[in-house]
């Protein structure tokens, strides 16, 4: 039985499948080949770029016009800037693919003498020249994995595939090679020995014709996917949680199958062909994804800590604008997959999970740092209480909030990051804690959901040389609260001017109404 697939690259005999000579302009890459052209294929990970590559590989050889091999240069990694081993490691590994791809059983020695008899900077062009010299068809070379690569590794890579390059047709050379990561090659910052200064892609392979950039599924796409698993064991998705299913992913692949497999699978109720999916179980597979830190949604949190991440990611989730953040920090995000442009919005992160993904991962140190609680917030019956809930936080908060302030890693944000760690303990696996923010909103929404009861809040920080944001927090929550439904909210305003009061002193609570007549409690911490 096939299933949905969330490691490596696709096999249709054992995965639902889309054909993936479908998610390209196939024409298009077509003409790139018969034209001779040097090209990239980006995404961010796992969205099925090692799948396509491989059907194109296959679809080539088919057709029998060109010789094509793939390759990951993956290992080479490992060497970071022994240009010698990783070298040796590009040649060897090419090789190897192309004795099972090409069944050319003499390409290892070729390499080999390659390697003994030509310095690292020589060595791959020479093997490509005299493996080209040797076969009958135009060879078309796919190298994935590329800007794993680093220093004067890349750099090597990069320049002696253009130097093969002008030198046909007078000296054999591939055809064509596609070169494929997660970046587009503008965006390589490639910091060598060899070089004064940091160089860029772009200058170290100037004879890229075109970047491709493989997209995510659109909604027809996941649909079509999803009514595989219903052709082959009869169990169907509801409306809704076909919906549901866009709704959370907006079609990134690896999300898609993820929760599709963890509904159909995993969950108990899923395993039952004769009960449709719904929405529920896509809701409740979304959060095992989450709280169990699965590998992709782990690596995507990790990117968090480099610098250029957080220049664009901190100011979002804080609500500001993102000011003077640099244009290839913001395309790095796009190219990573963490943000995307939306019509009529701006930057925004790229899916409703990832949303979800960002702040929790930034709250886990705070989370891990907080005290034992007593969960005083609990009704006798295990409801949640809000006004206890308000007591024990306002208590939290004047105990505990200064230190726990210094283990948020993000600090425009700490003290947003260290309430979410404390509703995380209230919520404990037995509710749901959602978030809303966007740039230039100028606030954070929360949304707790526990048993029967919803809470909203709205977050809000109160800067130098700025009005106190009360007014405008009123108004913003009355928003909010009339799409949750509710009559009643917390607005938490943040002070976080150069001299406040201590926190224990300035943190006070008050019940104020909104100017469409809710119930506020206005929390300052």
């Amino acid at each position: 039985m096939r299933f949905f697939n969330t490691e490596g690259p696709n096999r249709p005999e054992d995965h639902y499948s889309l054909p993936p000579l479908q998610r390209w302009d196939l024409d298009d890459v077509l003409t790139l080949i018969d034209r001779q052209k040097y090209f990239l294929l980006h995404a961010p990970r796992q969205t099925g770029k090692t799948t396509c590559l491989l059907a194109l590989v296959d679809y080539l050889n088919h057709e029998g016009r060109y010789q094509a091999v793939y390759a990951n240069l993956e290992t080479a990694q490992a060497a970071r800037e022994n240009m010698t081993m990783a070298v040796a490691d590009i040649v060897q590994t090419i090789a190897d693919k192309a004795v099972r791809q090409a069944q050319d059983q003499t390409l290892d020695a070729l390499a080999r003498t390659a390697l003994a008899e030509s310095p690292p900077t020589r060595a791959l062009q020479r093997f490509l020249t005299e493996w080209c010299e040797r076969i009958p068809r135009p060879l078309v070379l796919m190298l994935d994995e590329v800007d794993a690569l680093v220093g004067d590794t890349l750099i090597t890579l990069l320049r002696q595939l253009r130097t093969g390059y002008t030198q046909r047709p007078q000296v054999p050379f591939p055809q064509t090679v596609i070169l494929c990561g997660v970046r587009d090659l503008r965006d390589y910052r490639i910091h060598a020995r060899s070089e004064p200064s940091p160089i860029t892609g772009g200058s170290a392979f100037n004879i890229k014709a075109e970047s491709l950039r493989l997209g995510d599924f659109s909604a027809n796409e996941v649909v079509t996917l999803l009514q595989e698993h219903t052709t082959e064991t009869g169990q169907v998705f509801t409306p809704e949680a076909l919906d549901q299913v866009w709704a959370l992913t907006q079609g990134q692949p690896w999300l898609v199958n993820a929760l599709a497999y963890q509904a159909c699978f995993r969950l108990p109720e899923g395993r039952d062909r004769s009960q449709p999916i719904t929405a529920v179980l896509i809701d409740q597979a979304k959060e095992r994804l989450i709280i169990n830190r699965v590998t992709h949604l782990d690596q995507l949190a990790d990117k968090l800590r480099e610098e250029r991440v957080r220049r664009v990611i901190e100011p979002m989730l804080a609500g500001n604008a993102l000011g003077g953040v640099p244009e290839d920090d913001i395309q790095y995000l796009i190219d990573l997959g963490l943000c995307r442009m939306a019509s009529g919005q701006g930057l925004t992160i790229a899916n409703p999970i990832y949303r979800e993904v960002l702040p929790r991962a930034l709250a886990f140190t705070p989370q891990a740092s907080l005290p034992q609680i007593a969960p005083t917030w609990l009704n006798a019956d295990g409801s949640l209480n809000p006004e206890r809930l308000l007591a024990a936080f306002l208590e939290f908060w004047r105990q505990h909030g200064q230190p726990l302030l210094g283990s948020a890693p993000y600090h425009e944000i700490a003290p947003h990051l260290v309430l979410m760690a404390f509703l995380h303990r209230v919520v404990n696996g037995d509710g749901t804690l959602e978030r809303e923010y966007a740039i230039g909103s100028g606030r954070m929404d929360l949304c707790l959901r526990y048993g029967g009861m919803t809470l909203g809040m709205e977050l809000k920080v109160w800067r130098d040389g700025y009005p106190d944001p009360l007014t405008a927090g009123l108004a913003q929550l009355d928003s909010y609260l009339a799409g949750l439904g509710l009559d009643t909210g917390w607005l938490v305003i943040f002070d976080r001017r150069a001299d406040p009061l201590p926190i224990a002193e300035r943190t006070t609570h008050a019940e104020q109404r909104s100017p469409q007549g809710r119930r506020i409690q206005v929390v300052r911490a």
